[in-house]
């Protein structure tokens, strides 16, 4: 019975730690000292307009896609993948918290063909983000 309850509980640790590691991740001191080094990044902000209001990455393109659950919210994605496909820089997107929102925001780019490798996601979103600027 003992070793039923370890298989599983290892088992049940093993896959959840597999799912974790699906998305590509930057911390936010990473992104601000690229927007102070002046390193190309396209900056995906899918928060909702009070938010981004608030404060946001400097230079991010202000999509309000979030919680990209409807067509309507991936229509928001849509209109930046022009400026991400003339790019080869990377992709970061930044939600409210850093996880389902942008867990969907991600899987849709990647569905949309930008290449996975470029696609990393705001650890703790902006409200994890320290750095920020506020609208003007």
């Amino acid at each position: 019975m003992l070793k039923n309850i370890l298989f599983a509980v290892t088992f049940a640790f093993i896959a959840t730690s597999s799912l974790a590691g699906d998305y590509n991740y930057i911390e936010p001191a990473d992104v601000s000292s690229r927007v102070d080094m002046g390193k190309e990044q396209v900056i995906v902000d899918i928060c909702e307009p009070a938010q981004f209001a608030e404060g946001h990455v400097p230079g991010s393109i202000e999509t309000n896609a979030y919680p990209v659950k409807s067509d309507e919210d991936r229509a928001k994605l849509d209109k930046v993948l022009p400026v991400i496909e003339k790019s080869e820089a990377d992709v970061v997107v930044v939600c409210p918290r850093g996880k389902g929102g942008a867990k969907r925001a991600y899987d849709y780019l990647k569905e949309r063909g930008v290449d996975e490798s470029r696609l990393k996601i705001l650890i703790g979103g902006m409200d994890g983000y320290p750095y920020r600027t506020e609208s003007k």
